[in-house]
C-alpha cells in the first residue's frame, strides 16, 4: 500500500487547487444571495429565493471547511471534502447536460478532475482503492 502518512506535509501545489476552488464556491454563494436572477435566467419568485439560499448555504459551508482543513493541514478531512466537492461538480455537470448548458460543462468537469486528482495525491492512493478510505492504524 502506498498511502501517505498522516503527518506528511501536503503537496505544495494543493493550495493552488483548494484556494481557487473555495473562492469559486464562495463567489457562487454570494451570487446566489445577491443576484439570484443570474442563476435562474428568468423571473425571480419565492422558490428561486429558497433554492438560492440553499445553494448559498451549501457553497459557503464547503468553502469555509475547505479553507479550515487546508489551514490545519488535515489531510484526511481535506481529501474527503475535496472528493465531496468533486462529486457535487460532477452532478452539476450532469445537470448542465440535461438542461442544455453546454458552455458551463467543461469548466465544471475540470474543477471536478482537479479536486479528484488532488484528493488522491493527498491520500497517496487512487480513490477507487479501499485503502484510500480506511483509517490507518
Amino acid at each position: 500500500m502506498n498511502s501517505v502518512p498522516e503527518k506528511a506535509p501536503l503537496p505544495g501545489w494543493i493550495p493552488f487547487i483548494v484556494l481557487p476552488g473555495a473562492l469559486l464556491l464562495a463567489a457562487g454563494a454570494i451570487i446566489a444571495l445577491l443576484r439570484p436572477a443570474m442563476l435562474s435566467g428568468g423571473e425571480i419568485n419565492g422558490a428561486v429565493h429558497i433554492y438560492a439560499g440553499y445553494l448559498a448555504a451549501r457553497n459557503l459551508a464547503l468553502a469555509v471547511l475547505l479553507l479550515f482543513t487546508l489551514s490545519l493541514r488535515a489531510r484526511r478531512a481535506l481529501s474527503t471534502l475535496m472528493v465531496l466537492v468533486a462529486m457535487i461538480q460532477l452532478l452539476d455537470a450532469a445537470m448542465d447536460v440535461l438542461e442544455g448548458r453546454w458552455p458551463l460543462m467543461p469548466g465544471v468537469l475540470v474543477f471536478a478532475a482537479l479536486f479528484f486528482f488532488g484528493a488522491a495525491r493527498i491520500l497517496g492512493s487512487p480513490l477507487w482503492k479501499a485503502a484510500s478510505w480506511r483509517d490507518v492504524g
